[in-house]
Protein backbone atom coordinates (compact mmCIF):
# COMPACT_ATOMS: atom_id res chain seq x y z
CA UNK A 1 0.00 0.00 0.00
CA UNK A 2 2.89 2.10 0.71
CA UNK A 3 4.25 1.85 -2.28
CA UNK A 4 1.03 2.35 -4.28
CA UNK A 5 0.39 5.65 -2.48
CA UNK A 6 4.06 6.67 -3.40
CA UNK A 7 3.58 6.08 -6.91
CA UNK A 8 0.06 7.81 -6.67
CA UNK A 9 1.85 10.87 -5.35
CA UNK A 10 4.23 10.75 -8.21
CA UNK A 11 1.93 10.35 -10.58
CA UNK A 12 -0.43 13.46 -9.27
CA UNK A 13 3.12 15.36 -9.32
CA UNK A 14 3.57 14.69 -12.68
CA UNK A 15 0.30 15.63 -14.28
CA UNK A 16 0.49 18.91 -12.56
CA UNK A 17 3.78 19.56 -13.70
CA UNK A 18 2.54 18.81 -17.39
CA UNK A 19 -0.43 21.12 -16.95
CA UNK A 20 2.02 24.02 -15.73
CA UNK A 21 4.50 22.63 -18.69
CA UNK A 22 1.72 23.22 -21.26
CA UNK A 23 0.26 26.89 -20.48
CA UNK A 24 1.31 29.17 -22.67
CA UNK A 25 3.21 32.16 -22.28
CA UNK A 26 0.90 34.69 -22.05
CA UNK A 27 -1.23 32.90 -19.82
CA UNK A 28 1.68 32.27 -17.35
CA UNK A 29 2.71 35.85 -17.42
CA UNK A 30 -0.69 37.84 -16.67
CA UNK A 31 -1.82 34.82 -13.86
CA UNK A 32 2.05 35.85 -12.58
CA UNK A 33 0.33 39.28 -12.52
CA UNK A 34 2.87 40.97 -15.07
CA UNK A 35 1.42 43.96 -17.42
CA UNK A 36 -0.61 42.58 -20.44
CA UNK A 37 0.80 44.67 -23.38
CA UNK A 38 -1.65 45.62 -25.99
CA UNK A 39 -0.50 47.19 -29.43
CA UNK A 40 -2.34 49.47 -31.36
CA UNK A 41 -1.93 52.39 -33.66
CA UNK A 42 -3.83 55.89 -33.99
CA UNK A 43 -6.81 55.00 -35.61
CA UNK A 44 -9.60 56.89 -34.08
CA UNK A 45 -12.34 55.63 -33.35
CA UNK A 46 -11.35 52.32 -33.37
CA UNK A 47 -7.85 52.77 -30.86
CA UNK A 48 -6.10 55.17 -30.16
CA UNK A 49 -3.97 57.24 -27.36
CA UNK A 50 -5.63 59.73 -24.76
CA UNK A 51 -3.88 62.11 -23.51
CA UNK A 52 -2.09 60.22 -20.80
CA UNK A 53 -1.65 57.22 -23.36
CA UNK A 54 -4.46 55.56 -22.06
CA UNK A 55 -6.12 53.35 -24.48
CA UNK A 56 -8.78 54.87 -26.03
CA UNK A 57 -11.24 53.84 -28.77
CA UNK A 58 -13.96 51.04 -28.86
CA UNK A 59 -11.39 48.17 -29.64
CA UNK A 60 -9.80 49.29 -27.23
CA UNK A 61 -12.97 49.12 -24.91
CA UNK A 62 -14.08 46.11 -25.56
CA UNK A 63 -10.89 44.69 -25.03
CA UNK A 64 -10.34 45.91 -22.07
CA UNK A 65 -13.38 44.95 -20.74
CA UNK A 66 -12.95 41.66 -21.61
CA UNK A 67 -9.80 41.09 -19.59
CA UNK A 68 -11.44 42.90 -16.86
CA UNK A 69 -14.32 40.21 -16.87
CA UNK A 70 -11.36 37.75 -16.92
CA UNK A 71 -10.09 39.41 -13.73
CA UNK A 72 -7.04 41.44 -15.58
CA UNK A 73 -6.91 44.57 -14.65
CA UNK A 74 -2.99 45.41 -15.62
CA UNK A 75 -2.60 46.54 -18.56
CA UNK A 76 0.02 48.40 -20.91
CA UNK A 77 -0.57 50.49 -23.75
CA UNK A 78 1.67 50.23 -26.84
CA UNK A 79 1.73 52.84 -29.40
CA UNK A 80 2.65 51.88 -32.45
CA UNK A 81 2.26 52.88 -36.66
CA UNK A 82 0.01 50.33 -38.37
CA UNK A 83 2.71 49.18 -40.33
CA UNK A 84 4.32 47.94 -37.29
CA UNK A 85 1.30 45.87 -35.26
CA UNK A 86 1.28 42.27 -37.09
CA UNK A 87 5.92 42.57 -36.39
CA UNK A 88 5.45 44.06 -33.24
CA UNK A 89 3.32 41.12 -32.17
CA UNK A 90 5.46 38.59 -33.55
CA UNK A 91 8.53 39.90 -32.04
CA UNK A 92 6.97 40.22 -28.93
CA UNK A 93 7.14 44.39 -27.93
CA UNK A 94 3.57 43.23 -26.78
CA UNK A 95 1.06 40.42 -25.87
CA UNK A 96 -2.23 40.93 -27.78
CA UNK A 97 -2.89 43.79 -30.92
CA UNK A 98 -6.53 45.42 -30.23
CA UNK A 99 -6.32 48.10 -33.10
CA UNK A 100 -8.94 47.00 -34.56
CA UNK A 101 -7.57 44.48 -37.25
CA UNK A 102 -9.62 42.97 -39.66
CA UNK A 103 -9.53 39.46 -40.30
CA UNK A 104 -8.30 38.25 -43.55
CA UNK A 105 -6.36 34.68 -44.89
CA UNK A 106 -3.23 36.69 -45.28
CA UNK A 107 -3.17 37.97 -41.33
CA UNK A 108 -4.59 34.80 -40.29
CA UNK A 109 -1.06 33.01 -41.40
CA UNK A 110 0.74 35.60 -38.95
CA UNK A 111 -1.50 35.87 -35.82
CA UNK A 112 -4.47 34.12 -34.31
CA UNK A 113 -7.56 35.93 -34.15
CA UNK A 114 -10.20 35.82 -31.11
CA UNK A 115 -13.89 35.71 -32.58
CA UNK A 116 -14.60 38.69 -34.41
CA UNK A 117 -16.34 41.62 -32.19
CA UNK A 118 -17.72 43.53 -35.02
CA UNK A 119 -18.46 43.36 -38.52
CA UNK A 120 -17.68 46.81 -41.08
CA UNK A 121 -17.45 48.29 -44.06
CA UNK A 122 -15.13 50.59 -46.37
CA UNK A 123 -15.51 54.05 -47.90
CA UNK A 124 -13.70 56.69 -50.14
CA UNK A 125 -12.41 59.94 -49.22
CA UNK A 126 -12.97 62.03 -52.16
CA UNK A 127 -13.00 66.13 -52.51
CA UNK A 128 -16.09 67.94 -52.79
CA UNK A 129 -18.57 67.05 -55.35
CA UNK A 130 -16.90 64.21 -56.19
CA UNK A 131 -15.39 65.24 -59.55
CA UNK A 132 -14.12 62.09 -60.89
CA UNK A 133 -17.33 60.40 -59.76
CA UNK A 134 -15.39 57.60 -57.75
CA UNK A 135 -17.33 55.39 -56.00
CA UNK A 136 -15.92 52.00 -55.71
CA UNK A 137 -12.94 50.22 -57.39
CA UNK A 138 -13.63 49.71 -60.18
CA UNK A 139 -14.51 53.18 -60.70
CA UNK A 140 -10.55 53.93 -60.38
CA UNK A 141 -9.28 51.31 -62.51
CA UNK A 142 -11.76 52.70 -65.63
CA UNK A 143 -11.07 56.64 -64.54
CA UNK A 144 -7.52 56.25 -64.67
CA UNK A 145 -7.46 57.49 -60.99
CA UNK A 146 -5.13 57.31 -58.56
CA UNK A 147 -6.13 55.87 -55.54
CA UNK A 148 -4.13 56.18 -51.90
CA UNK A 149 -4.52 53.97 -49.06
CA UNK A 150 -2.47 53.17 -45.49
CA UNK A 151 0.47 50.60 -45.56
CA UNK A 152 -1.17 47.34 -44.48
CA UNK A 153 -5.03 48.15 -45.06
CA UNK A 154 -7.16 45.78 -46.60
CA UNK A 155 -8.14 48.14 -49.46
CA UNK A 156 -4.69 47.30 -51.11
CA UNK A 157 -5.56 43.87 -51.42
CA UNK A 158 -9.50 44.82 -52.69
CA UNK A 159 -7.95 46.80 -55.17
CA UNK A 160 -5.92 44.78 -56.45
CA UNK A 161 -8.66 42.02 -56.68
CA UNK A 162 -10.37 44.52 -58.67
CA UNK A 163 -8.12 45.23 -61.04
CA UNK A 164 -6.91 48.50 -59.78
CA UNK A 165 -3.32 48.73 -61.42
CA UNK A 166 -0.48 48.58 -58.62
CA UNK A 167 0.98 51.39 -60.08
CA UNK A 168 -2.16 53.52 -59.29
CA UNK A 169 -2.04 52.67 -55.51
CA UNK A 170 -0.19 55.14 -53.00
CA UNK A 171 0.46 54.14 -49.67
CA UNK A 172 1.08 56.15 -47.20
CA UNK A 173 1.60 55.57 -43.30
CA UNK A 174 -1.29 56.72 -41.48
CA UNK A 175 -4.63 58.43 -41.90
CA UNK A 176 -3.28 61.70 -41.75
CA UNK A 177 -0.85 61.71 -44.65
CA UNK A 178 -4.19 59.87 -46.55
CA UNK A 179 -6.30 63.00 -46.28
CA UNK A 180 -3.41 64.77 -46.53
CA UNK A 181 -2.64 63.07 -50.43
CA UNK A 182 -6.63 63.56 -51.17
CA UNK A 183 -6.50 67.55 -50.16
CA UNK A 184 -3.46 68.24 -52.29
CA UNK A 185 -4.73 66.46 -55.61
CA UNK A 186 -1.90 63.74 -55.52
CA UNK A 187 -4.56 61.03 -55.37
CA UNK A 188 -7.94 60.74 -56.43
CA UNK A 189 -9.47 59.06 -53.89
CA UNK A 190 -8.61 57.90 -49.91
CA UNK A 191 -9.95 54.23 -49.10
CA UNK A 192 -10.27 53.59 -45.61
CA UNK A 193 -12.53 51.92 -43.11
CA UNK A 194 -16.28 53.75 -43.14
CA UNK A 195 -15.56 55.29 -39.77
CA UNK A 196 -11.89 56.59 -40.59
CA UNK A 197 -13.36 57.77 -43.68
CA UNK A 198 -15.94 60.00 -41.33
CA UNK A 199 -13.64 60.97 -39.54
CA UNK A 200 -11.43 62.03 -42.03
CA UNK A 201 -13.75 63.84 -43.78
CA UNK A 202 -15.41 65.55 -40.79
CA UNK A 203 -12.14 66.92 -40.06
CA UNK A 204 -11.84 68.67 -43.38
CA UNK A 205 -15.79 69.51 -44.53
CA UNK A 206 -15.34 72.40 -46.04
CA UNK A 207 -12.95 70.25 -48.81
CA UNK A 208 -14.05 66.89 -48.35
CA UNK A 209 -16.54 64.22 -48.52
CA UNK A 210 -17.85 60.48 -47.88
CA UNK A 211 -18.64 58.26 -50.78
CA UNK A 212 -21.09 55.54 -49.88
CA UNK A 213 -19.89 52.52 -48.41
CA UNK A 214 -23.13 50.62 -49.78
CA UNK A 215 -21.67 51.24 -53.37
CA UNK A 216 -18.19 48.91 -52.71
CA UNK A 217 -19.07 44.97 -53.54
CA UNK A 218 -20.85 43.47 -50.47
CA UNK A 219 -17.43 40.75 -50.19
CA UNK A 220 -15.67 44.18 -49.20
CA UNK A 221 -17.22 43.85 -45.90
CA UNK A 222 -15.01 42.44 -42.93
CA UNK A 223 -15.01 41.24 -39.56
CA UNK A 224 -12.73 42.66 -37.06
CA UNK A 225 -10.97 40.95 -33.46
CA UNK A 226 -8.27 40.90 -31.43
CA UNK A 227 -5.64 39.45 -32.62
CA UNK A 228 -3.42 36.90 -30.54
CA UNK A 229 0.65 35.61 -31.08
CA UNK A 230 -1.11 31.89 -32.41
CA UNK A 231 1.36 29.85 -29.60
CA UNK A 232 -0.73 31.68 -26.51
CA UNK A 233 -3.45 28.79 -27.43
CA UNK A 234 -4.82 28.76 -23.63
CA UNK A 235 -5.29 32.41 -23.70
CA UNK A 236 -7.30 32.75 -26.75
CA UNK A 237 -9.45 30.18 -25.69
CA UNK A 238 -10.13 32.03 -22.27
CA UNK A 239 -10.61 35.14 -24.22
CA UNK A 240 -13.26 33.78 -26.42
CA UNK A 241 -15.02 32.60 -23.56
CA UNK A 242 -15.23 35.60 -21.66
CA UNK A 243 -15.89 37.52 -24.92
CA UNK A 244 -18.84 35.46 -25.58
CA UNK A 245 -20.46 36.45 -22.09
CA UNK A 246 -19.05 40.19 -22.83
CA UNK A 247 -20.09 40.65 -26.46
CA UNK A 248 -23.60 42.73 -26.73
CA UNK A 249 -24.36 43.21 -23.54
CA UNK A 250 -25.31 46.25 -21.65
CA UNK A 251 -22.43 47.53 -19.85
CA UNK A 252 -20.42 46.48 -23.30
CA UNK A 253 -22.34 48.72 -25.24
CA UNK A 254 -22.34 51.51 -23.17
CA UNK A 255 -18.48 51.46 -23.07
CA UNK A 256 -17.73 51.13 -27.03
CA UNK A 257 -20.81 53.61 -27.71
CA UNK A 258 -18.22 56.21 -26.75
CA UNK A 259 -16.85 55.55 -29.58
CA UNK A 260 -19.30 55.40 -32.19
CA UNK A 261 -19.98 51.43 -31.97
CA UNK A 262 -23.60 50.16 -31.72
CA UNK A 263 -25.74 47.42 -32.14
CA UNK A 264 -25.79 47.72 -35.97
CA UNK A 265 -22.10 46.93 -35.53
CA UNK A 266 -22.35 43.61 -33.71
CA UNK A 267 -20.38 40.39 -35.75
CA UNK A 268 -23.44 38.10 -36.26
CA UNK A 269 -22.61 34.46 -36.01
CA UNK A 270 -19.48 34.26 -38.43
CA UNK A 271 -16.61 32.58 -37.21
CA UNK A 272 -13.12 33.30 -37.28
CA UNK A 273 -12.19 29.71 -39.01
CA UNK A 274 -14.62 30.68 -41.64
CA UNK A 275 -13.33 34.40 -42.06
CA UNK A 276 -10.12 33.33 -42.51
CA UNK A 277 -11.03 30.99 -45.57
CA UNK A 278 -13.35 33.27 -47.31
CA UNK A 279 -12.19 36.66 -46.44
Amino acid sequence: MKMKAILAAIAATAALFIGVAQADGLTDSAKAGKPIRIGFAHEIPWAYPGDKNEPLGFANALAVGVLKSMGYTNIEPVVTDWGGLIPGLQAGRFDIITGGMYITGKRCKNVAFAEPMGKFGNAFIVKKGNPKGIQNYKDIKEKDATMVTVSGYVNVDEALKEGVPESKIMQVPGPTELLAAVRAGRADAGASNYFDAKNLAASASDEIEVTDPAALPDWTNNWVAIAFKPEDKDFLKAYNEAQAKYLGSPEMLEAVGKFQYTKAQLPGDAKSEWICANR
